[in-house]
């Protein structure tokens, strides 16, 4: 058995956290013998997406979950500031905290595509592995070829096969709610219980 020396940062707007969400981190940590912790990683409420809940509601919503699985955890390091934190410095301060492991990013497709015009991205993908889960049938080999930054580093880009695919976003299920439908069995239902105890998501 490998030893486990890596921690997976994994970052949203988890708006709220889903099923998925935690799926895929699962899956992280059933594919990858040497990662120690997912570590769910909120944005901070001042991030440029529309309609995302505070700090505090989505941060509880996530703590829920991973205070019930030894291998997650969630951190409030971009939330703590008035703007939000880049990836390469939340990586950065990862780092900082976690000085004898290797930090990786767990992101999807939609994400790598763009991930060569991210700050700093050449310090990025030099210094820190990226764990990629398929969306929307990606082809991530493709992806890598079509940047030329991708490709100095394609080493460090690593393809997760996930066993279960789940299309269903916090969009869809934000609207679910907003139209007075249940969106149960999409998420846990300790997030559906906050959600429906705080009223939230119903004027969004």
């Amino acid at each position: 058995m490998k030893p486990k020396n890596c921690i997976v940062v994994f970052g949203g707007a988890f708006n709220p956290p889903l099923n998925s969400h935690f799926f895929m981190a699962q899956e992280v940590l059933n594919e990858f013998e040497e990662v120690e912790k997912v570590i769910f990683v909120p944005v901070n409420k001042n991030y440029h997406k529309k309609g995302l809940f505070s700090n505090e509601h989505r941060y509880n919503m996530l703590k829920l979950i991973t205070d019930k699985n030894d291998g997650f955890l969630v951190s409030d390091i971009d939330l703590k500031g008035e703007r939000p934190l880049y990836t390469i410095e939340v990586l950065n301060k990862m780092q900082e905290q976690y000085k004898d492991k290797e930090i990786c990013f767990l992101l999807g497709t939609d994400n790598l595509k763009q991930l060569d015009t991210w700050k700093d991205a050449e310090e990025l993908l030099s210094r820190f592995k990226f764990l990629v889960m398929n969306r929307d049938n990606d082809d991530i080999e493709e992806i890598v070829k079509s940047s030329e930054l991708l490709r100095c580093y394609k080493e460090n880009i690593i393809e997760i096969i996930p066993e279960i695919k789940d299309n269903y976003s916090s969009t869809f299920v934000r609207s679910q709610i907003k139209k007075g439908k249940s969106p149960r069995y999409l998420m846990p239902d300790e997030v559906l219980e906050y959600i429906e105890k705080n009223k939230l998501y119903r004027g969004n």
